[in-house]
């Protein structure tokens, strides 16, 4: 099953013309999901080829400008488009004032349901759950009220074993209670257990995308065990003192925070544009984290 990560923007709030501002794409299975949406997001959606109408939700994580003035445009484009397939909008709470003007200006009648919940990003919560996914705020250190998003897949059922079930002859009526737990008795009374006729799931795997953060040493206890974080690395540490005053991260901060949880592989981004040469703090991070990678527009990673 397809889980991956579409990297659009990893600029920072003073974007050059080597990065777009701060959005990606979580694609699952069929569905997509957007976190941010700096500007000119919907141009980089357009470069990725993936489609719009399958958009689930979109996830706004703080109220900076290179992190949501992208917004109002793309759901504009969505009504051009045809689009009428509700539409999840999560944004801090603050957000819903400024949101209604935008959209009374800019997009009054979309012609499809957007509906904006309010999140508290000073809560770890779940937010959103479809069959597929969950996806749960991770509550951030920034200048405004700022979360992260913890995306993670449902728990599958076990896979039957088709040589079991041709063998025994067992009915296809019988499949699913033998997924959910079942075993089986055959016409000699021979019990066949549930482990004996299922294959174990795959273990369903987690994304966390840390966004806008001063260092947090406890971060790493939402987000143990993830398969791939996505963690900003504003500054080097040459500019730590930056980091500290502007409540961003460093990339070796950033690099901790995924050896501590534990995670598979480490994404940095959201570089100040004083890095001409970015492998600076990719070099800092793997000092701590080795299998650490650049984000770069363009990028697709599977989770």
């Amino acid at each position: 099953m397809t889980f991956r990560v579409h990297i659009l923007g990893c600029g920072s709030a003073t974007p050059t013309l080597r990065h777009a501002p701060s959005a990606q794409l979580v694609e699952h299975d069929a569905c997509s999901y957007l976190i941010d949406c700096g500007e000119g997001t919907q141009l980089q959606l357009r470069r990725s080829k993936v489609s719009f109408q399958h958009m689930q939700a979109v996830f706004i994580s703080h109220l900076h400008g290179d992190h949501c003035l992208g917004l109002i445009p793309l759901l504009s484009s969505l009504a051009l488009l045809g689009r009428t397939k509700i539409l999840h909008l999560y944004a801090p709470a603050e957000y819903e004032q400024l949101y209604r003007a935008e959209m009374a200006c800019y997009c009054p009648q979309p012609g499809y349901d957007i509906v904006l919940h309010a999140m508290d990003t000073t809560a770890q919560k779940v937010i959103y759950e479809d069959r597929r996914i969950s996806v749960t705020t991770l509550p951030l250190q920034h200048r405004v009220p700022c979360c992260g998003f913890l995306f993670r897949e449902k728990g599958q059922l076990p896979h039957i074993r088709r040589d079991m079930i041709d063998a025994l002859r067992i009915p296809i009526s019988q499949i699913n209670n033998i997924k959910n737990g079942a075993g089986w008795t055959d016409a000699d009374g021979h019990v066949y257990t549930h482990e004996q006729l299922t294959l174990p799931a795959r273990k369903p795997r987690a994304y966390a995308y840390c966004s806008d953060t001063a260092y947090m040493p406890t971060l790493h206890e939402a987000i143990a065990g993830v398969d791939l974080l996505y963690h900003e690395a504003t500054y080097a540490d040459d500019n730590s003192f930056n980091a500290l005053r502007y409540h961003h991260s460093t990339a070796r901060q950033a690099a901790q925070v995924a050896r501590q949880a534990n995670a598979a592989r480490l994404i940095i981004g959201h570089y100040s544009s004083r890095y001409s040469d970015e492998n600076i703090l990719l070099n800092e991070a793997k000092d701590i984290f080795p299998d650490t990678l650049l984000a770069n527009e363009g990028l697709v990673i599977d989770v």
